[in-house]
């Protein structure tokens, strides 16, 4: 009996470890498909993008922190407010760009909602509400828009990876860890999702967290391992991608490189604990304005 239940804790913990180091498949989900290509709808993310500007802000390094600790109650019942509107709109009414960009701030906004409600925490993955063999919170329903439950999983592996197929995406959601690529301080829009895609994209693969060389050696961050199939499948394939993005330097440094050497990835809490600058007196209409939306 001993023996039988050694064997099932170790067969547990192996599979707690597989499913901690592998990314889901993109598996699409047809309902989230529907979109009006003629349609000129818009989101107003006024809020939001206040949010951003007020709690999110750089390190040294160039990774971008969230004050957790500092925000205010009022504008955690904001927050609060924003994402349950957000839930009511009917966004298969709207065109592809303003989808993106929705589905963006929804998964950004969601996890900053979700590391609030559960601060202080030390990392992501200790808030663990998505069931035995589902680390961290990525599997839990948090959010209904048009009355389906949705969760973060849901959103980037059924929505945004198999819609789009951009892998860009992958530099804009945010997974509030310190290797992640960054919580940009702009909300994204139908507008600018493309430019912020580009500029989220460039951030991450020319830092260090994303790319670095030592003594001849690619380290990279261990995201491209998780989807390695959205990078093309192969080391080749993820080198030629960075090349793309990368500045003059590190491009001429990778044309000599075609293998990944080593993987690296800190799930660290990407907290700011620094002062926060003084905000114009203007944002508290914000804060108590009611979100309305263009038609």
């Amino acid at each position: 009996m001993k023996r039988i239940l050694a064997s099932i804790v170790l067969t547990v913990l192996l599979l707690a470890s597989t499913l901690s180091t592998a990314a889901p498949k993109k598996k699409l989900w047809p309902r989230w498909q529907v979109n009006n290509p003629l349609s000129t709808k818009t989101n107003n993310y006024t809020f939001w993008d206040y949010f951003l500007k007020k709690y999110v802000h750089p390190n040294a390094d160039g990774i971008n922190l969230v004050a957790y600790g500092q925000v205010s109650d009022q504008d955690k019942e904001s927050l609060h407010r924003f994402l349950r509107e957000m839930s009511q709109i009917h966004i298969d009414t709207y065109n592809r760009k303003a989808q993106e960009a929705y589905w963006i701030n929804i998964y950004n906004a969601l996890t900053v909602d979700l590391i609030l409600r559960h601060y202080p925490v030390k990392s992501i993955m200790d808030i663990k509400i998505s069931g035995l063999f589902s680390p961290g919170p990525w599997g839990a329903k948090l959010i209904k828009v048009e009355e389906i439950p949705l969760s973060l999983n849901d959103i980037e592996n059924r929505i945004l990876r198999p819609i789009w197929n951009d892998q860009r995406i992958h530099y804009a959601i945010n997974c509030a860890a310190l290797s992640c690529p960054n919580l940009q301080r702009t909300a994204f829009t139908a507008n600018n999702v493309d430019s912020l895609l580009n500029m989220a994209t460039r951030q991450y693969v020319n830092s260090p967290r994303g790319t670095d060389i030592q003594n001849g050696q690619l380290i990279l961050s261990t995201m491209y391992i998780w989807y390695k199939s959205d990078f093309g499948g192969n080391d080749d394939d993820i080198i030629d991608w960075l090349e793309i993005y990368a500045n003059p330097v590190l491009q001429n440094r990778l044309k000599f490189i075609r293998k990944i050497s080593k993987t690296q990835y800190n799930w660290g809490l990407n907290i700011w604990k620094g002062t926060l600058p003084i905000q114009k007196q203007t944002t508290q209409k914000i804060k108590n304005k009611k979100i309305r939306h263009r038609r």
